[in-house]
């Protein structure tokens, strides 16, 4: 047992801010899996771990977003940075690693100061560092929060204009509702004339993007699994791996991929002393990753108080970097 505070002191803000993400990660985890079908949000895959083996994930030769998006990126960074007014502050939504965002850094050396939010402590402060190390001359001000609830930027981003940053394709987890009420979100987070640089795949053949999520050396299967040996460790947890499998398949009336976890067996598994039951075949549905068309992410973004002001479209698997204007 770990020793009582005096009640005068407040926690050490690392340990408090840990607290507060584990209460978090067990309510809605626990909501979750209390619904029929059990959900699990993506956004607790991202532990020390979920966050190697997803990198892992992006250098597979099925996993074809993050090097088209790369690519992308490399060709036009330009043109995207000629969207950036000096002195902005670029706000980059989950910034995990960054390393697309310094394809952009590098074509903007007007930027005024960068804002990485991300709900990872751990994984924004690496990230923070590197940014601050390698781009001495630019501010790093880094917000620990969710970045689909964020409410305020921080005070080194009052007073310039604001570029959102969301590349990746994350955007995708979103149901298309989801997608909407994000992007009016990130519109009262950003401002009046703020611009907003989004990551979207686009729709293609159901073999590739299969591929893409279950690929053969089974790193997605890990990745997958691994949100289940974080809730065993996390939230004590008593989940027995080899009685889930992953499973992945396209679900072409809602024009997504759907990554789940499959109970093997009927079983019961206990979490933050709650009793779960699952039969045979149930399943976690742990990922939705929608593939767009553009017109109808301009037709979401439109709704949410957005206008599309530019498309940049990568040859095949597509993919594409649009550009939105409040």
């Amino acid at each position: 047992m770990g020793l009582r505070l005096a009640e005068d002191l407040p926690p050490p803000p690392a340990r408090a801010n840990k607290d507060g993400e584990t209460a978090r990660f067990r309510r809605d985890l626990l909501a979750g899996l209390a619904r029929s079908p059990k959900t699990a949000s993506p956004k607790w895959f991202y532990d020390a771990e979920g966050s190697r083996l997803f990198e892992e994930i992006t250098e597979l030769p099925e996993y074809y977003p993050t090097r088209t998006e790369l690519a992308l990126l490399r060709d036009r960074a330009g043109e995207m940075a000629q969207a950036i007014p000096e002195g902005a502050a670029l706000v980059e939504f989950g910034s995990g690693a960054s390393t697309k965002t310094r394809l952009l850094l590098d074509a903007a050396p007007q930027l005024g100061v960068y804002v990485p939010i991300d709900i990872s402590k751990s994984a924004l402060d690496a990230a923070a560092e590197s940014i601050a190390a390698d781009y001495p001359d630019l501010p790093v001000a880094p917000l620990v929060d969710d970045f689909t609830t964020a409410l305020a930027l921080p005070e080194a981003a009052a007073g310039r204009p604001h570029v959102g940053f969301f590349p990746g394709s994350t955007i995708g987890n979103f149901r298309p509702a989801e997608v909407e009420a994000f992007l009016a979100g990130a519109k009262r987070l950003l401002g009046s004339g703020a611009g907003f640089l989004i990551g979207i795949d686009l729709a293609k053949d159901e073999q590739t993007l299969v591929a893409a999520y279950d690929d053969a050396q089974g790193v997605t299967a890990a990745f997958n699994l691994n949100l289940l040996t974080r809730i065993n460790r996390e939230l004590g947890g008593n989940f027995d791996l080899a009685a889930f499998e992953h499973r992945a398949i396209w679900n072409p009336a809602e024009s997504r991929v759907e990554m789940h976890l499959v109970s093997r067996k009927d079983q019961t598994v206990t979490i933050a002393g709650r009793r779960i039951e699952f039969a045979a075949g149930e399943t976690i549905h742990t990922e939705n990753s929608y593939k767009f068309t553009v017109g109808g992410f301009e037709k979401l973004a439109r709704q949410a108080g957005w206008k599309l002001e530019r498309c940049w479209e990568s040859p095949a698997p597509s993919f594409a970097m649009v550009l939105l204007r409040a």
